[in-house]
């Protein structure tokens, strides 16, 4: 069955507390990138309808910290289904609740493959893209995987036929 890439949106929002933060007062990068993998996992169950296993995380750049007790809010859609595995991604927002303000932190891209019941590769839905926005992170999709199976040593650079340009 085909879904809708707007049927997996999880915003999951977090109140950085002292525990969660460094030295210097900011959101550890390791409690935010637990966050994301919870976050992310949860839409790539949502729309395979299965249990998942994150597969791989893409460049993390943290562009903005996030400041002790401040709000943290995850953004999370598929972007593409492939066989057995989906891209998600992800952005990430800090907000000033006192002083009411919202900033950038930084955006990724999860994969996770779906499981059966006895923990094998799946099979999952494919996905629709409606939005131009939708459409934009569908297309890229591929050129993201390619790469990904390149830089893991899957695929060789010849083979990757989305990339060819990037690699001659």
């Amino acid at each position: 069955m085909d879904k809708k890439a707007n049927e997996s949106l999880v915003v999951m929002t977090e109140l950085v507390l002292p525990n969660d933060t460094n030295t210097f007062g900011n959101l550890m990068g390791g409690r935010l990138m637990y966050w994301m993998d919870i976050a992310s996992a949860l839409a790539a169950m949502k729309h395979c309808g299965a249990p998942v296993v994150t597969a791989s995380v893409d460049n993390i750049s943290f562009e903005t910290p996030i400041k002790l007790g401040n709000v943290v809010h995850i953004e999370a859609v598929v972007t593409r289904a492939f066989h057995t595995s989906m891209e998600v991604h992800l952005k990430v927002w800090g907000e000033d609740a006192i002083h009411q303000y919202k900033y950038k932190s930084n955006e990724a891209y999860f994969t996770f493959v779906a499981l059966d019941p006895n923990s094998k590769p799946k099979s999952v839905n494919k996905l629709i893209a409606e939005t131009a926005d939708e459409k934009e992170l569908y297309e890229g999709a591929l050129r993201r995987r390619q790469l990904r199976l390149v830089l893991s040593g899957k695929l060789k650079a010849k083979d990757a036929d989305e990339l060819k340009a990037l690699f001659e």
